[in-house]
């Protein structure tokens, strides 16, 4: 009797997959029983002998997908021997295609784990987000493109202007004579005489003396030409076998350099901001994504589990946060309304003037040590760096104070994050531009200045005999500075705070407690640091592969003191808005920079003795130039890309692919919104039935 049981059982199975008698195993082949199950679920495999006719015909339809079905695994099985007897025939092409398929799936399967593999600081990463959350680690993550940004851009420089000019100096005999007046041409950055040993150490910090004459800055850069003219004469015309243009590839190269950066950080912001979009931005509909998707089952070990779990824990935290603060804004009355947006605005005019401070005393420190320049010694390296020191305190002293402001004006947590951000961010910006516009105008004989120093020479030689140079060594100190600072925070501020309120019982040392981690104060360091490195990467070429090593150094500090000094932040955020919102900031300290190329390449004379630029007029006097030294079909070709039949059809066509783009992103947008709402009117449903259910129940007195 149970053999005559699982016999039908098995009858029973194989009739639920679609699958005829004559097809069937032999000892299968018999007529279905009355006790089959025919209130299970049904699996249709009547298309099973259409699927064999298309795969006779050459079309190849995918598996069945029978993991995302809910039937028994018996019954899968079984639907899985069926499928394997089901081999189609396919031609000698199809199996090729189908092959090469699988190798370059497997290829790039084998490419996209070494990568992973070899993902700088991954395993820190993945430590820092599940013990500090998303919100922390966005700003490792910002620092790490940070690093790869400035080592691609050194790589750059150096393969167009460094090498080359360190291989063509042995060869050229020397830069090209210009004939000038007299006093523009004087300036020799060598010390006479005998040079006792600090000083090699007070030259290393303002980058006077040693590090002047050497590659790190623009004044060491000749002007010269290097040409094989090994075939002769072509129409009166000598014509080079090979040439290198130095000055032309200096220029073109910090052109390249910021085209660069500009595709890197639009590359990488376009994808923050599709994860954001993806993600919603907000805690609506979330939770089940989080509950239900969140959990990773490739995470191997309690330790990696720990983490993951603890990561999963932060995003609740941040979406319940979100959610009782908007419940509270929507609670207010009209009165509560005015009073709060009243406190904000007064807030914002006092972390306005508070900004405005900041600026008068970065203008008097720059203009004061402009006037000790000749000071030697410990002294003159205090005049060195006391606008440094100034931009520092400033940048230190009034966004904490922008801080607590924020914090008073009763923002959300990634609000609040984005306010302090912006406040900091025109600080920094500002405060940088007001060193270089007082720095312009001493140059430029505009400012406390007779006029009558830059008439012959069109700069004031006097003060400033290599003026491109002594600009690079301002943004080198400012640099040299910022990682001081870092360095000496963690050693003389944050450890001893923390062996401080670990090692004392005291209600003030408990009140003070251990520091949290200013993701915004942090993040604008870093934009702060690499915004210095655009300004003066036209006079200091060599200051991205200083950020580079100084970044990998703050990656370092700012780990020992994450997880040995701080404690988690009582107040989260979401980190996937924050991180679009970090590179559009670094993109205001990008333009900073570009306005600070051109203005510099257009506007101001370059210096007389020094530099690559030395005989022009102006640093882009050296493309015209070297323009009408090319052949004539060259020079027509160009010329056609400058006229407006390529220009206006070009234009017309970008716009009508952005008016593509954006009709295109405006219909996501919209069918991402009526899914949403499809989602809240579907959960509203349920809650509908749950309840109809339960006063069902309590009708009928039905027992839950």
């Amino acid at each position: 009797m149970t053999s005559q049981l699982q016999r039908q059982g098995s009858a029973a199975a194989v009739q639920g997959t679609g699958y005829t008698g004559d097809q069937g195993l032999p000892r299968l082949r018999r007529a279905p029983s009355s006790q089959s199950y025919q209130n299970g679920p049904q699996f249709n495999w009547s298309s099973a002998s259409a699927g064999q006719e298309k795969a006779e015909e050459g079309a190849v339809e995918p598996p069945k997908a029978l993991r995302s079905l809910p039937i028994p695994m018996a019954l899968k099985r079984a639907i899985c021997q069926v499928q394997q007897m089901h081999v189609p025939v396919l031609s000698s092409l199809q199996s090729w295609k189908r092959s090469k398929a699988k190798s370059l799936s497997r290829v790039r399967s084998y490419i996209g784990g070494f990568l992973n593999y070899i993902t700088l600081w991954r395993k820190s990463l993945n430590k820092i987000g599940g013990n500090f959350g998303g919100g922390v680690q966005s700003y490792f993550l910002f620092l790490r493109f940070l690093v790869v940004l400035n080592f691609l851009s050194f790589m750059l420089i150096a393969g167009f202007v460094l090498i080359p000019s360190i291989v063509f100096r042995s060869v050229a005999s020397g830069p090209m004579n210009f004939t000038g007046p007299a006093e523009c041409l004087q300036y020799d950055p060598n010390p006479q005489g005998l040079v006792k040993f600090h000083n090699y150490f007070l030259d290393l910090l303002t980058g006077t003396g040693f590090m002047e004459s050497s590659y790190l800055f623009y004044g060491y850069y000749n002007n010269t030409m290097v040409a094989d003219f090994s075939y002769g004469y072509y129409n009166n015309t000598m014509v080079a076998d090979f040439s290198y243009n130095i000055p032309l590839a200096y220029l073109f190269t910090a052109i390249f350099y910021f085209a660069f950066c500009l595709l890197c950080i639009t590359a990488r912001m376009g994808t923050a901001f599709r994860v954001a979009v993806a993600t919603g931005g907000g805690a609506i509909g979330s939770y089940s994504r989080i509950v239900f998707t969140g959990w990773d089952f490739g995470c191997l070990g309690d330790r990696a589990m720990k983490l993951k779990q603890k990561n999963i824990i932060y995003q609740l935290q941040v979406d319940l946060e979100e959610e009782r603060i908007k419940n509270k804004a929507a609670t207010l009355t009209l009165g509560q309304k005015i009073f709060l947006y009243s406190l904000r605005i007064s807030l914002s005019l006092v972390a306005f003037g508070l900004i405005i401070a900041a600026f008068f005393s970065i203008f008097a420190a720059t203009n004061f040590s402009q006037g000790k320049t000749g000071e030697v010694g410990v002294l003159g390296l205090f005049f060195e760096y006391l606008p440094s020191i100034v931009i520092t305190a400033g940048n230190f002293v009034v966004p904490l104070l922008c801080d607590q402001i924020a914090l008073l004006e009763r923002y959300d947590p990634s609000i609040t994050v984005i306010v302090a951000l912006l406040r900091s961010v025109f600080l920094r910006m500002v405060s940088l531009s007001v060193l270089l516009f007082t720095l312009w105008n001493q140059i430029t004989c505009k400012q406390r200045v007779s006029a009558e120093d830059c008439t012959l020479c069109h700069y004031n030689y006097k003060s400033y005999p290599c003026w491109e140079t002594r600009v690079g060594q301002e943004m080198y100190k400012l640099a040299l500075f910022d990682l001081i600072i870092t360095i000496a925070m963690l050693v003389l501020v944050e450890f001893p705070r923390r062996m401080v309120v670990d090692g004392s019982s005291s209600k003030l040392a408990q009140w003070v407690g251990r520091q949290e981690f200013q993701v915004p104060a942090n993040v604008l360091g870093l934009v702060y640091g690499q915004t210095v490195v655009w300004t003066g990467a036209l006079f200091c070429p060599l200051l991205p592969v200083i950020n580079t090593l100084k970044f990998v150094i703050v990656f370092y500090c700012k780990k020992i003191t994450l997880f040995y000094n701080c404690r988690p932040a009582t107040k989260t955020f979401r980190s996937t808005w924050a991180t679009a919102f970090f590179l559009l900031v670094l993109l205001f300290g990008w333009s900073l920079g570009l306005l600070v190329l051109i203005y510099s390449m257009a506007q101001i004379h370059p210096s007389m003795s020094c530099g690559p630029f030395r005989s022009l007029i102006s640093m882009w006097t050296i493309v015209p130039n070297s323009f009408y030294n090319l052949s004539q079909t060259s020079q027509n070709f160009l010329f056609y890309l400058g006229s407006q039949r390529f220009s206006i059809p070009l234009f017309l066509f970008f716009s009508v692919v952005m008016c593509y783009f954006i009709a295109l992103a405006s219909v996501h947008g919209k069918s991402v919104n009526l899914l949403k709402t499809q989602l809240k009117l579907e959960a509203r449903d349920k809650q509908f039935l749950v309840k109809q259910i339960e006063e069902l129940s309590r009708t009928l007195g039905v027992a839950r």
